[in-house]
């Protein structure tokens, strides 16, 4: 009789696989709920805390640009507010109280002007550069006083001999003064500007300075805010400001109002003429910026 034959190396390493992968699928199965289970290191809690606390720490913190535009904002709200004190202060004083006013810290004066830029770049079109432009279409030869220049946009801007005047300024080229006294000659100038600065309660003063520096046959340009010559808002009669200027020795060559924010007038001074006395000056309203 043939002795039993061994079964197959290969049939037994099936097996053997084969029995293995069922007891290792076994031991897994029955493995898998006690390490779900079990319990974490003694050190793991305290390292997840800290984890935690780290994120909550980094997800509080602010935004630096969240931060600057914060600042942004304040700082503009709090020069807003500066602006809008010095602007009623010159609208609601005379000419020599707001020079006195500015001489003491000339600091304030280029805070007005640069809350002023700001409240003229709403505006869709500046005065300044209608008179700029109406200057450039004439005579070059002209002399120019630029009564309240502010920047001295004028004297920038066109090849003219201009006198820029004005409270105060660190710029040499502009004359620092009350502007119902001016240090220019009687009769020396062709043109006076006034865009946007019969400010002062006194503002005829002004206007008989300019008067007396305008040559005869001079033009007399004058911007002012709609709103300061609307009756139905409050503001003077434009006929009425317009008749106190043409008392002085002038006539109206042109009224120009389609703007909707400021008014233009053109007056021309006659070559002889008498100067009203006791000129019925209409009041002109301050032209003041409500709180945002």
């Amino acid at each position: 009789m043939e002795p039993p034959q061994e079964p197959a190396a290969g049939t037994r390493r099936r097996r053997r696989r084969g029995g293995g992968k069922n007891r290792r699928k076994s031991s897994s199965s029955q493995q898998a709920p006690l390490t779900a289970a079990a319990p974490p290191p003694p050190s793991s809690p305290p390292a997840k805390r800290r984890r935690k606390a780290g994120a909550d720490q980094v997800a509080a913190k602010p935004k630096m640009g969240n931060t600057a535009s914060l600042l942004d904002k304040m700082r503009a709200r709090l020069s807003g507010g500066h602006f809008r004190m010095l602007n009623e202060k010159l609208y609601t004083c005379s000419g020599q109280d707001a020079f006195d006013y500015f001489k003491d810290d000339p600091n304030l004066f280029d805070v007005y002007h640069s809350g002023y830029h700001e409240q003229m770049s709403h505006w869709p079109e500046q005065p300044v550069n209608v008179i700029i432009s109406w200057l450039k279409s004439h005579n070059a030869s002209w002399t120019v006083a630029d009564f309240g220049c502010g920047n001295a946009a004028v004297a920038k801007n066109v090849k003219n001999k201009v006198f820029s005047i004005d409270l105060v300024s660190d710029d040499p080229s502009v004359i620092a003064c009350d502007m119902a006294h001016t240090p220019l000659e009687p009769s020396s100038v062709d043109v006076a500007i006034f865009c946007l600065s019969l400010m002062g309660t006194n503002y005829p003063s002004y206007l008989e300075e300019a008067n007396r520096v305008l040559k005869p046959s001079g033009w007399l340009v004058i911007a002012e805010v709609r709103s300061r010559l609307d009756p139905n808002t409050g503001g003077a009669d434009p006929e009425k400001f317009s008749e106190g200027i043409i008392q002085l020795g002038y006539s109206l060559v042109l009224k120009d109002a389609k703007n909707k924010m400021f008014i233009l007038f053109y007056f021309r001074k006659k070559e002889k003429s008498k100067v009203v006395k006791n000129i019925d000056w209409p009041q002109l309203k301050p032209c003041l910026y409500k709180r945002r």
